[in-house]
């Protein structure tokens, strides 16, 4: 129940009371917001009484008389009108002398609507319906507005922080090969070359996951659904990460005897499997395994990629697909990564009328499991 409060400024006594006891049993249903509108109304009886409860508190909607002693109705929306910032509250205004000239004034100093006298209850609720809904809108659009606002400031913040450790590491390195002698050892260049293109290639992985977040969101993203097998998606990612695992004596184990058709966008699904392998390999422990299912089941398709790695508690798992959420504890505190890709892959599963979930244990491993609609036509809208 969302309650407004009305200011109304006339001369009259009786004007007054009227427009009490017409509102103060009014309410305006508001379907937007789920929810009834109702009214308390406060009084004053001159331009110049009102601008003190203006000023003291400002109400949502004012219902102006033009003619007033002392200031009228018009000179006190044209000072109301100058003050910054402007006011926030509507101005309707009442009068029983009603001229273009009075009505192109008032309209130029801010007034929302008029209402001529004498007038029904029933026409002033018409107008204070319109007015609230209009108010309601206006407040809507600046809430949304400053919460887009936020988010773009909260998502900047996030990719200085997480674009500033790279490049000091990278200046760090670049500032240590200057200053080493010329005959200096080449292999500590190399290294330190070497350690420069591992931070490059994070900050590219990260641009990359940015565009494809941005790109889902905007729904800007091209896709060519086709006839494909899952497998042989699975095998090229699998291939893609075999040197590292490799490196690290990690058994990768592909089970797919059996086609897995879908119709679906390469891209898109090499996103997934990608991304599943990679947290696979990176989070595993070196001489672990990798073991990766793919299943056709009915309509609907199931890969499930388990690896024996360091595992998460169950809090952890509980705030893994968020956006630029990374696992930080004792265990990850080297592993680098955008913190976008587990977020990138709920939202492909669910495009295609799925989900990804995750099973996961300290020092025992993860089982992240990704199902969904192997045909467009039983995606889920």
């Amino acid at each position: 129940m969302t309650t407004l409060r009305v200011l109304i400024i006339d001369d009259e006594q009786l004007m007054r009371t009227v427009v009490r006891r017409t509102l103060e049993k009014h309410a305006v249903s508001l379907p937007d917001i789920d929810g009834q509108c109702r009214f308390t109304v406060e009084e004053a009886e001159s331009a110049e009484a009102g601008l003190a409860l203006i000023d003291s508190d400002a109400p949502d909607i004012v219902l102006l008389d033009h003619q007033l002693p002392g200031m009228t109705g018009v000179e006190l929306l044209g000072l109301l009108s100058q003050r910054q910032p402007a006011p926030e509250f509507l101005t309707v205004m009442m009068t029983a002398y009603a001229t273009l000239e009075n009505a192109v004034l008032a309209t130029k100093r801010g007034a929302e609507d008029f209402l001529a006298k004498p007038f029904t209850p029933e026409e002033l609720r018409a107008v204070v319906d319109k007015a609230t809904r209009h108010l309601l809108m206006i407040r809507e659009t600046r809430r949304l507005a400053q919460e887009k606002r936020q988010i773009r400031f909260q998502l900047l913040s996030v990719i200085v922080h997480e674009l500033k450790a790279p490049l000091n590491a990278i200046q760090g390195y670049l500032y240590l090969m200057k200053d080493l002698p010329a005959e200096d050892d080449p292999t500590v260049h190399a290294n330190a070359i070497d350690r420069c293109l591992v931070r490059i290639d994070g900050m590219r992985k990260l641009i990359m996951d940015l565009m494809d977040v941005t790109r889902l969101e905007s729904g800007q993203k091209r896709r060519d659904l086709t006839a494909l097998d899952l497998r042989d998606v699975a095998v090229a990612a699998v291939e893609s990460v075999a040197p590292e695992a490799a490196g690290r004596r990690i058994v990768l184990n592909l089970a797919a005897p059996d086609p897995v058709p879908v119709t679906a966008d390469r891209g898109e699904m090499e996103i997934v499997l990608n991304n599943l392998l990679t947290n696979a390999v990176k989070y595993n422990r070196d001489g672990g395994r990798v073991d990766i299912s793919l299943r056709a089941i009915g309509a609907r398709v199931v890969i499930e990629v388990a690896d024996t790695g360091i595992g998460m508690t169950s809090e952890e798992c509980g705030r893994l697909f968020e956006e630029f959420v990374r696992i930080k504890n004792d265990r990850t505190r080297n592993i680098l990564g955008s913190g976008l890709g587990l977020s990138i892959l709920r939202r492909l599963a669910r495009l295609y009328g799925g989900d990804v979930t995750v099973a996961s244990e300290p020092d025992v491993g993860t089982t992240f499991t990704v199902e969904f609609a192997a045909e467009p036509s039983a995606v889920i809208s």
